[in-house]
């Protein structure tokens, strides 16, 4: 029985935070990237700036956009950016993967995160 409430209790997370995900608004997304991410980000595949270019970075495994720099950290996380893994990082960059480059001048509200990742995956 254990098992059975192990599994129940996983599945009922990812559809949870599928969900959250889902909520966000994509065009306050594009408001919260202007404000809080294009001083450093692109959309525009090709176009980095101080970081990589951010157009296809849902569903993307990290450390891979061209010629772009990358710290050792994101470059050896061995990670591909889910909406949940975008999340945690867009929230807490340096705490969720130390050694990183990115920095937050701005910490973004849970509903901001949730809105940029929404505009993120249109922009594919």
């Amino acid at each position: 029985m254990r098992p059975l409430a192990s599994v129940c209790l996983a599945g009922g997370l990812l559809i949870s935070t599928t969900h959250i995900h889902a909520a966000g608004n994509p065009t306050e997304g594009r408001a919260v990237f202007e404000n809080l991410c294009a001083d450093c980000h692109t959309i525009t595949p090709g176009k980095n700036k101080r970081g990589p270019a951010l157009g296809g970075v849902v569903g993307r495994a990290a450390g891979t956009v061209k010629n772009y720099r990358y710290s050792e950290a994101i470059a050896k996380a061995g990670i591909t950016w889910t909406p949940d893994r975008l999340a945690r990082y867009i929230t807490a960059p340096k705490t969720d993967l130390p050694g990183t480059k990115m920095r937050m001048l701005e910490k973004p509200t849970p509903q901001e995160v949730e809105d940029l990742i929404a505009w993120l995956q249109q922009n594919k």
